[in-house]
């Protein structure tokens, strides 16, 4: 497998891209800005894909979701392979919500604010409820889409607009509560996931996590397992990082029990809006 060093500045990657500068860099791969034929700019996605198996389902998950239109959904043109790495084409943001509260922490030595935070994340949740609502017609079923990896990096700037990306993990799902393989960030995933199962409410317990971080600059956890393999368990949030009256909102949106949370992200979001 080319390993990620070979990816550098001005690099021609088949089928006539060139690689502008890094944008990112994660644990499940790297994002670079790129020209494509014609001189557009546009986001590459590179998801090193050793385990031939685990690649394939995320190129299928990623091609369901390329499928389904959302104004705050990110928009994917093509997934290819190329030497080792899923590629992932898609439209290139200004920034994600984690660079936004970067930008915060350095000027103001604060998070973001309350009424800034729910003006994104209510966009986020218009576009979770469309996917989580068991209305799309895929491979001859209706089926709701769980995202999987709801977190700060994941949700990109464009201007005001917020849109959701990264669905290599995600999910479709025929009943509220199902099996599921421990997949995600240990850091914003839900307990039910830590368990080996994926609930109807998996993503709003993310953006729940993901609300936290942007409010306070910090996971509302003390300690944050390192990955979701090795048997841990989600740790109760501390919501004292958080003002008195949003936190029986959070509580609820973090109940360990799936069903106890809010009926929908936009539900949680609203309660949230309204205290701002």
């Amino acid at each position: 497998m080319v390993q990620a060093t070979s990816l550098r500045f001005d690099k021609e990657i088949c089928p006539g891209y060139r690689l502008g500068r890094l944008r990112g860099r994660g644990g499940f791969g790297s994002v670079w800005e790129a020209k494509r034929p014609g001189g557009a700019i546009v986001a590459l996605k590179f998801l090193p894909c050793g385990d031939k198996l685990a690649a394939a389902q995320e190129i299928r998950s990623i091609q369901i979701v390329r499928q389904l239109r959302h104004p705050n959904l990110v928009r994917i043109e093509e997934v290819w392979c190329h030497r080792g790495y899923v590629v992932v084409t898609m439209e290139l943001g200004d920034g994600s919500l984690l660079d936004l509260l970067d930008a915060y922490q350095t000027e103001f030595g604060t998070g973001l604010c309350g009424r800034d935070i729910c003006f994104y994340l209510e966009q986020v949740a218009g576009a979770l409820d469309f996917l989580n609502c068991r209305q799309h017609e895929i491979e001859g079923m209706r089926v709701a889409v769980q995202h999987c990896d709801i977190k700060p990096t994941n949700l990109l700037l464009f201007g005001d607009r917020v849109k959701i990306s990264d669905f290599g993990l995600s999910s479709l799902s025929s009943s509220p509560i199902k099996s599921h393989r421990r997949a995600g960030t240990a850091g914003y995933a839900a307990p039910e996931v830590f368990q080996g199962r994926l609930s109807d409410w998996s993503d709003q317990y993310s953006l729940a996590v993901t609300y936290c971080h942007l409010r306070a600059g910090r996971l509302p956890f003390a300690d944050v397992p390192n990955n979701l393999k090795d048997g841990s368990l989600r740790p109760a949030p501390d919501l004292s990082i958080l003002p008195d009256p949003e936190r029986a909102v959070l509580q609820r949106a973090l109940a360990p029990a799936p069903g106890d949370r809010w009926p929908t992200c936009r539900d949680f979001m609203r309660q949230l809006s309204q205290l701002q």
